[in-house]
């Protein structure tokens, strides 16, 4: 076995035979069932009062020195990607050893390194300032006091710190009865919360910038933990900044990432979800800090487009947006793959394998465009189908879960599945609906297509791979803007919907906007919907209320599209 005997941390100005004494740190092999020895910790702090400098040990439950670091706990803690997990029942079978040049306790930022990497245990070791001295027959040497310090699971703390204790009490500690025990309680406190394997634990993150009102934000962070209740994950908690811009390299600030990745260990999260798009970069960045997988708000979504999709046609079209927004994430995994660099004569397997999937990758991208292309040919001549039979088109429109699939089976009995749920139906329908005129006893035939729900800033891949479906949109004669009337932020969804049409290439047809669920809320709500848009239609689609007065709405609307 070839020891590696790496130290990290701050090395600059260390002589040579400095950084020798701490590469030996290296050859010391610990008893298992101790925390520590005398010697051990007498020879750190040796080592750290010569340095000036701090210093940590990390020893595994073998007893071997498996990391040796010059700083404090924070500055030379194991990447998270590194650490062994086991879940919030274990702890991760390492102990460091650290000296401290001030006589204090251990201080947040070392609990919180400790929290993070679920080490067993955190010695602190205060130094004398002086040499090693012999005192009535015992040795003091450069220890002053330890600080023993270790996780405990209770919610209303993360970590216990003992008293200023005797290196020769913190020596005797039986550290193997110490960590079996702590173990034991995080097991019994995780079986009491134990929730269905299945279900995502989420821990949402939200970044409030100078460009969103705090109104907006919020609403957002209400709206991403929806999306992430749909795609099947519980949100256990919220954490928020507020910045100037998001951090380039993290989104959020150093401490900000420090304090997420203690927060997901407290709660047990396996997931983190960001409120905004984040950079591939910015991806690898947090997860190699965090040690948990990190997604954005387009990945949250294109999960649930893909749990929703049934026909063919759907799977098609989300299958195409998942790989193109999976293709420019590829980049960096190599390095996980293989550890020899990119260049000619370098490449190693991990990154001919990366180099296999990108192609394959890019090729089934190919296939799935040329798919997509054809079904929107097909598409196409369903509708001049359509056109040549004179019936005229109208496509319901609205922001996501504002009741459009609920409203097409109460006007034509489409039995199209609703759900009060996030993009709970995909796919077009398309049914017809005759309307009687009252005065000329004639009836109406037109056709009404339920397309896929809108969202604040619907991500661009998925704009491309459903052209074919909002095509529906901008081919249509005329449009039914269906409004959720009882959610509170239904003026902000109402412009949400109209930016995404003002980006169509094709400027679509005039448009009816019907308030739904009229049922749920106030006259006072009521009063403004009307005040703000008077030739609305107020409707309540599940309790089919309105629904003569918006098919008399809808034939003017057809008389007045086809006539222009």
């Amino acid at each position: 076995m070839i020891l590696i005997e790496t130290v990290y941390g701050h090395l600059q100005g260390l002589k040579s035979s400095q950084l020798k004494q701490l590469q030996r740190l290296y050859h010391q092999r610990l008893p298992g069932d101790r925390i520590t020895t005398p010697e051990f910790a007498q020879r750190l702090a040796a080592i750290s009062t010569d340095l000036n400098q701090p210093v940590c040990a990390y020893i595994n439950r073998r007893g071997q020195v498996i990391r040796v670091g010059v700083g404090t706990p924070r500055q030379t803690q194991i990447p998270p990607l590194e650490l062994p997990r086991y879940g919030a029942e274990r702890l991760c079978g390492i102990r460091c050893i650290a000296t401290q040049l001030k006589q204090d306790p251990p201080g947040e930022s070392a609990l919180t390194a400790m929290a993070i990497q679920r080490l067993d245990a955190l010695v602190a070791l205060t130094l004398t300032g002086g040499g090693f001295e012999r005192r009535g027959g015992g040795a003091t040497g450069y220890v002053k006091a330890a600080y023993l310090a270790h996780l405990v699971p209770h919610p209303e703390a993360n970590w216990t710190v003992s008293p200023a204790l005797s290196l020769d009490i913190v020596a005797n500690q039986d550290f193997l009865d110490l960590v079996e025990g702590l173990e034991e309680e995080f097991q019994r406190e995780s079986a009491g919360q134990q929730v269905d394997g299945d279900h995502d634990q989420v821990l949402v993150v939200g970044v409030q910038t100078a460009n969103l009102s705090p109104q907006r934000f919020e609403d957002g962070l209400q709206e991403l933990a929806r999306l992430v209740d749909t795609a099947g994950g519980e949100v256990l908690q919220t954490l928020k900044q507020k910045r100037p811009r998001p951090h380039p390299q993290t989104v959020v600030g150093e401490g900000k990432v420090q304090e997420i990745s203690l927060t997901a260990q407290t709660i047990g999260a396996n997931l983190i979800v960001f409120d905004r798009d984040l950079s591939p970069a910015q991806v690898r960045n947090l997860e190699t800090q965090i040690g948990i997988r990190v997604v954005d708000r387009t990945e949250v979504i294109l999960d649930i487009f893909a749990q929703r999709a049934r026909s063919g046609a759907g799977k098609l079209q989300v299958e195409l947006a998942q790989l193109e927004y999976m293709l420019p994430r590829l980049a960096g995994r190599g390095q996980a793959m293989s550890r020899l660099g990119g260049g000619i004569g370098t490449r190693g397997p991990g990154e001919t394998k990366l180099e296999t999937e990108r192609r394959s990758i890019q090729r089934r991208i190919s296939r799935l465009q040329q798919e997509v292309d054809q079904l929107q040919a097909h598409r196409a001549r369903l509708r001049q189908r359509r056109q040549h039979q004179e019936v005229a088109s109208i496509a319901v429109i609205g922001y996501t879960n504002a009741g459009k699939s609920t409203l097409l089976n109460a006007l034509t009995n489409a039995e199209v599945y609703t759900a009060d749920q996030l993009f709970a139906t995909l796919d077009p329908t398309t049914r017809r609906l005759m309307v009687s005129n009252p005065e000329t006893h004639e009836s109406t035939s037109m056709l009404l297509t339920d397309t896929v729900g809108f969202i604040h800033e619907l991500p661009p891949s998925l704009m491309d791979a459903f052209r074919a479906t909002l095509e529906e949109v901008t081919e249509a004669d005329a449009l039914l803007h269906v409004v959720d009337l009882s959610h509170p932020a239904w003026q902000s969804q109402i412009r949400a919907v109209m930016q995404i049409l003002s980006e169509m290439p094709i400027s679509p047809g005039p448009a009816l906007v019907a308030f739904n669920k009229i049922d749920q809320v106030d006259g006072a709500t009521l009063a403004i919907a009307r005040e703000e848009f008077p030739q609305a239609a107020f409707i309540s689609a599940h309790e089919r209320l309105g629904l003569e007065t918006l098919r008399q709405r809808l034939c003017q609307l057809v008389s007045y599209a086809v006539s222009t």
